[in-house]
């Protein structure tokens, strides 16, 4: 089949859309398919067109005010002067899947909204209303949409009235990875006595709830704080930890390899993630893979990995003393060896084997 994946952004940049893409592109090239990535650039610094790992990518110059949006209605002109046998676009909150649903003149559209119903600010939250009508749109345009969590699965349904359309297939992680990384159930390496690691992996956004973490550090001596991930928050953050006093138990860290990360999850003691707006959530799952024990803030999909011992649930909303009060519950936990994988997170190799059946079903 050739086939065309629409996003927002595309590798090198990083994120759980680019993740999602990458992973299940690479996969289909392997299957045997014909796989091209149109995705934007802002800067206009990427290459135009490259070839990753057997993957044609196509980037267009977009307009993405405060790394939102990425408008580029290019997209819809070049949809027009090719033909697929499946568009698959992805991302509700951002253009380029709209101008995938208007462009598309053939073949099999699929649709991974990634939706989570709120914008990340108040003022993109408050944009989402007149959008609204667009990506009904795309909804109706799309033949099949994949949700990536059964929390995104419901949100969809109730919001844009396609539960005929829909089916859950969750994001994976690279399962092989860790299969060495740790091996829970038997005795700590780790030095006793030392501060613990708290870890955070993601993109600095206040959304993102690293804020909370920080701010929790005065009261917890015992405890540092790993931060891998960039974005516009980070100056705000610093700063915080620096009015604090406790910006000698911050480490920032960015840019990382792979390798570089693994090894991230592997020293960590707990992995946070306090977001308040995740369709899945693919560093918890790494996370939990690892053997590192979770705390994530409920009222999202993150609330799916909840089991009250892997991974301990903090109500919204969340503050400095929940996030302690968490800590010790989760070291409790993990005092009395209560730790196992989640069986439920499946690998890429999985998910791109039933997105591949999706683009199959039904098409004309």
């Amino acid at each position: 089949m050739k086939i065309a994946q629409i996003c927002p952004r595309y590798y090198p940049d990083i994120g759980g859309v680019e993740t999602h893409v990458r992973e299940i592109s690479e996969r289909l090239v392997k299957a045997g398919h014909d796989v091209e990535v149109i995705t934007t650039d802002p800067t206009g610094k990427l290459s135009k067109r490259e070839m990753v790992n057997g993957v044609k990518v196509l980037r267009f110059r977009s307009f993405a005010p405060g790394n939102a949006y990425y408008l580029a209605p290019q997209i819809y002109t070049y949809l027009k002067k090719h033909d697929y046998d499946v568009i698959h676009a992805h991302s509700y909150h951002a253009f380029p899947a709209f101008f995938a649903s208007l462009g598309r003149h053939g073949g099999k559209l699929v649709f991974t909204p990634h939706y989570h119903r709120h914008g990340h600010t108040a003022f993109r939250d408050l944009l989402h209303k007149p959008y609204r009508l667009l990506g009904k749109m795309i909804f109706s345009r799309a033949d099949s949409v994949i949700c990536v969590s059964e929390y995104e699965k419901k949100l969809v349904e109730s919001d844009f009235k396609v539960a005929s359309k829909t089916i859950k297939i969750p994001n994976g992680i690279n399962l092989k990875e860790f299969e060495n990384l740790k091996q829970p159930g038997k005795e700590s390496k780790k030095k006793a006595g030392r501060e613990k690691l708290l870890l955070y992996v993601g993109r600095l956004e206040e959304y993102k709830g690293i804020q909370y973490i920080i701010q929790s550090l005065p009261e917890l001596q015992d405890f540092r704080l790993r931060i891998v991930g960039k974005g516009p928050y980070e100056s705000e953050l610093r700063s915080m930890a620096k009015s604090l006093g406790v910006e000698a138990r911050v480490e920032w860290l960015k840019d990382l390899s792979r390798k570089e990360l693994l090894e991230c999850y592997a020293g960590a003691d707990i992995f946070l993630m306090l977001s308040s707006h995740e369709a899945y959530g693919i560093t918890v799952a790494e996370a939990l893979a690892a053997g590192v024990p979770c705390i994530v803030a409920k009222g999202s999909a993150l609330e799916e990995f909840v089991d009250g011992k892997n991974c301990i649930g903090i109500e919204n909303p969340v503050s400095k003393e929940k996030v302690a009060r968490a800590l010790k519950e989760i070291m409790r936990e993990e005092k009395n060896g209560n730790f196992r994988i989640d069986k439920n997170i499946m690998d890429w190799n999985e998910v791109s084997a039933r997105i591949e059946r999706e683009y199959l079903q039904n098409k004309d």
